[in-house]
């Protein structure tokens, strides 16, 4: 296998993790990641094109797991580019309608066109005995009605369904960024709201809580430093109930405070010594 899937898989996450860090802005990382994505997928197609494949199996993995990984991605990081860079402001009640609108369409578009699909049911289930039908190349069958787009793939890089795919991994990370960024407080759906958890909540500043999440994901702590900034923001969000908006910026002004970089941090160890001498005493 030319692309094996763990290190098309690990090499994403690596050059998510290092935009992460090095960018001033999700918009400059959505932008960075989507030229990154395209040239990964130009330079797959190429050799795939260029190549082909070994055997049936190796064919049908790429085009039901390789391939929709990549372009999956691909759709999600446009697509937050283009929501960002239209966003109308900052905080506010408008920016919260405005990634409410969105929401609302990402979950339309659901519910017509995704979820009562044979094909989702098909996929969601982890069936595999249709595999060669909807995952090797030359079987489009044109008679089912499929959406105008399939006439303009290459159909020497697609089955039509490695769309389909690559579509609804790309929707499920925009809905996660999407949730994310409206207050997790008007989200009654949202996991962890409910009476057993109303009385947990952050009660220190936002900069204080994007210090720890960084610090979690920098030290590998959280799932081996495998997940990206934007997951375990997500989750702390949910939990304690408090709506993080651009923690990128915020965390490169971080780097440049005068004196400690890491107040919080520092704040913890002393006070985590302190009680470990009371608990002595």
């Amino acid at each position: 296998m030319r692309h094996p899937l763990n290190k098309i898989v690990s090499d994403i996450q690596k050059e998510e993790r290092k935009l992460s860090a090095e960018t001033s802005s999700f918009i400059d990382e959505a932008f960075k990641m989507t030229v990154y994505l395209q040239e990964l997928l130009r330079t797959v197609k190429e050799d795939v094109i260029r190549e082909g494949f070994s055997n049936r199996e190796e064919e049908m993995l790429f085009f039901k797991q390789i391939k929709p990984n990549i372009l999956g991605k691909l759709i999600y990081y446009n697509k937050v580019f283009r929501i960002e860079t239209a966003c109308p402001a900052n905080n506010g009640n408008m920016y919260q309608s405005y990634f409410a609108m969105h929401l609302r369409i990402l979950k339309q578009e659901y519910m017509e066109h995704v979820c009562n699909s044979d094909f989702y049911r098909y996929y969601r289930s982890g069936r595999t005995d249709r595999d060669e039908q909807y995952f090797m190349l030359g079987n489009i069958n044109y008679h089912d009605g499929l959406n105008s787009f399939v006439f303009e793939i290459d159909p020497k890089f697609s089955t039509y369904f490695d769309y389909k795919v690559s579509k609804i991994i790309g929707n499920e990370l925009i809905y996660t960024y999407l949730t994310t960024k409206i207050n997790p407080e008007q989200q009654p759906d949202i996991l962890l709201q409910n009476d057993e958890t109303k009385d947990i909540f952050w009660t220190h500043s936002k900069n204080a809580l994007i210090e720890l999440i960084y610090a979690l994901h920098a030290s590998g702590a959280i799932s081996h430093g495998k997940i990206g900034i934007r997951k375990i923001s997500m989750v702390f969000q949910i939990l304690f109930r408090v709506s993080l908006n651009d923690i990128h910026n915020s965390f490169h002004r971080m780097k440049t405070r005068s004196g400690s970089r890491t107040l919080f941090i520092d704040q913890l160890k002393s006070s985590l010594d302190d009680y470990m001498d009371k608990e002595d005493s």
